[in-house]
């Protein structure tokens, strides 16, 4: 059973930690080269990945004590949040193009650029500690993938003009803020439980 408040948790968490992030950026310079829908494919299919690894990583975290679970989870959140705060503002990273525009060709780009650029990112390793802080894998998962594909989407649609009207900053302390607060909530958790 999906519980909808933990995917919308998990949803806004992922989308605002991904929004300032590198991959929105690459999703955007594919997208204003390639046809959208094949570029959307390839980074879609490698954020679902991405998601299942993490959410088995968090899964595997909750056999451990509940009060291990929240203290490290805590831990990560407020490690989390000071990369957030303390990242420089990213550049946008040259994307190779491939030699024709097939499906395959500009879908496998965006994956691998995706898959590459993401591995141990931050928003991955929220995810594994949102799978181990609720234990509903099934709705951590949903959340961080929907979370992850919008702003792809986004990024591939329209980036530019999102960042016009909300400045990156803005939007990298929101981020900052919610984990800050799941940190402080998992470690009194911990302490309390």
């Amino acid at each position: 059973m999906i519980s909808i408040t933990v995917t919308a948790l998990v949803f806004g968490v992922i989308f605002l930690a991904e929004l300032p992030d590198k991959t929105a950026l690459a999703g955007l310079v594919l997208g204003t080269r390639y046809r959208a829908s094949y570029v959307f494919a390839g980074v879609a299919a490698a954020f679902l990945l991405h998601v299942v690894l993490a959410v088995a990583a968090g899964s595997v975290l909750t056999l451990l004590p509940q009060q291990i679970v929240h203290a490290l989870t805590g831990v990560l959140f407020l490690g989390g949040a000071a990369m957030l705060l303390l990242k420089k503002d990213e550049d946008e990273e040259e994307v190779k193009k491939p030699a024709d525009q097939s499906f395959w060709k500009v879908a496998g780009t965006g994956f691998m650029l995706i898959l590459v650029a993401e591995f141990g990112d931050l928003t991955q390793i929220m995810t594994a500690n949102l799978a181990a802080r609720y234990d509903d894998p099934l709705s951590v998962g949903l959340g961080a993938v929907l979370g992850l594909w919008a702003v792809a989407g986004l990024g591939i649609v329209g980036g530019k003009a999102l960042m016009k009207r909300v400045p990156l900053r803005l939007i990298t302390q929101i981020a900052a803020l919610l984990m800050l607060a799941l940190g402080v909530w998992s470690l009194w958790e911990a302490v309390s439980g």
